[in-house]
């Protein structure tokens, strides 16, 4: 069961991390690159996920893709529901303000103060993506490990 933290991360996965604490988590992954702005990327197939460390945060785990199934928010499955059921539990857990973006067969329903965005297509969830917070105070990322 991969758990949504918002704010926080996945399942035992923290924003802040680095790559070998997440290789003590799930081993070695899958496929790792480099995208555009030299940050590491890391595929893990069977949990399903796409992490990206930051270049220019000393490769800290930043942001988080994944649509596993078993993905759930608030204790409730998400990947799969129709986006007016994932919108619920959201709401339900006063996540409120979403801002829709529209690509092709693809929806994006972003929610700022979490960082989280409901990637949504033929109606239903495919796709979360969830990013480390900035901090207002001191403009800086909010990493939740704390090594």
């Amino acid at each position: 069961m991969l758990n949504i933290k918002l704010k926080s991360g996945i399942d035992k996965l923290l924003f802040g991390m680095k790559e070998k604490d997440v290789r003590a988590l799930y081993g070695e992954p899958d496929k790792t690159y480099k995208d555009e702005d030299k940050n590491i990327i890391w595929l893990y197939n069977a949990q399903m996920l796409r992490l990206t460390f930051y270049a220019d945060e000393d490769f800290r785990l930043g942001y988080i893709i994944a649509s596993h199934p078993e993905l759930e928010l608030f204790g409730q499955k998400v990947i799969g529901q129709d986006w007016k059921t994932a919108e619920k539990i959201a709401g339900d857990n006063k996540i409120k303000a979403f801002e829709k973006e529209s690509f092709d067969t693809v929806d994006n329903y972003f929610n700022e103060t979490n960082w989280v965005i409901f990637q949504v297509e033929f109606g239903r969830v495919v796709k979360v993506e969830l990013g480390a917070i900035i901090n207002v105070k001191d403009d800086e990322f909010d990493w939740k490990f704390k090594a």
